[in-house]
């Protein structure tokens, strides 16, 4: 039941932080009204993962692993665009949040109101799906062996999930009493990191479903001293995916995306920075 558990609040810490982000960011710029669209997104999700788990239940067969490894490097890949592109969003909506500018990034809101419900869909559909897969492995296990019951592993993930929205929670409410500034130069970074262990689990799973190669080619493999048993590897791999035993080419796709990306976001922070300044406070600097 433990290992359920530490499954639920592995696939939902990510999940968690990244609507968390999202709603901590509407209501700070005083756009509650959108908050309906993260919502949205996160009720389909759930709707989707809930049917995609009863389709592997009661339908006809089970998909091969490397189906689903497919289907989850994939959600993986889309899902780091479109946080990519709520990232830079962001930092340059902010641009307006004070004064008369407000309406102008009301209307760029307006404007991304699909992407904030496919961002929510995606942070918590991938994650979704993926715990229905885990959990259908392990209750077909719990019928075969005969000596657990079923329901264990569902409530072990239940209670999971549940401990990472109250963390999610808990992320929100510190994230809403920083001020702006740090606000979106902090989450934006940590959004980055973010996507760039989603990039490099996606490759992953996209290796070991055959797509692409370099499996067997391990960059370092940390394990001896990472048990990915124990809940603090359950928490780096939660938060920021990361694997004790990473292959060359997930190493690469993390660095290639991190780097270029996170220097793109850190100069647009600043030129942010200075155009908001005044005059004399631009003199001073």
């Amino acid at each position: 039941m433990f290992a359920n558990y530490l499954i639920g609040l592995r696939e939902g810490l990510e999940a968690a932080l990244v609507v968390s982000i999202l709603v901590a960011y509407l209501v700070k710029t005083e756009r509650r009204h959108l908050l309906p669209r993260i919502w949205m997104g996160v009720g389909i999700a759930v709707v989707i993962s809930l049917g995609f788990g009863a389709l592997l239940t009661f339908g006809p067969r089970g998909l091969t692993f490397e189906a689903q490894e497919a289907i989850g490097g994939a959600l993986s890949i889309v899902a780091v665009g479109f946080v990519t592109w709520m990232v830079f969003w962001m930092a340059g909506a902010a641009k307006g949040i004070s004064g008369e500018l407000r309406g102008k990034v009301d209307d760029a809101a307006e404007g991304a109101r699909w992407s904030l419900i496919v961002v929510a869909l995606l942070a918590v559909g991938r994650e979704g799906l993926e715990t229905a897969l885990f959990l259908w492995a392990a209750t077909q296990t719990a019928t075969a062996d005969g000596h657990t019951a079923t329901w264990e592993p569902l409530l072990g993930a239940a209670l999971g999930l549940a401990t990472a929205v109250v963390l999610g929670y808990l992320f929100y409410r510190g994230a809403i009493r920083i001020n702006l500034s740090r606000f979106f130069l902090w989450t934006g970074a940590f959004l980055i990191v973010v996507a760039a262990g989603v990039l490099s689990y996606g490759v992953h799973d996209l290796q070991e479903a055959g797509i692409l190669p370099g499996l067997g080619n391990v960059l370092f493999d940390v394990s001896d001293v990472i048990d990915p048993t124990t809940w603090y590897a359950t928490v780096l791999k939660g938060v920021f995916n990361f694997s004790p035993a990473t292959t060359v080419l997930e190493g690469l796709a993390w660095l290639l995306y991190l780097v270029p990306t996170m220097t793109l976001f850190l100069l647009k922070m600043r030129r942010r920075d200075k155009q908001d300044r005044s005059p004399a406070q631009r003199v001073a600097a």
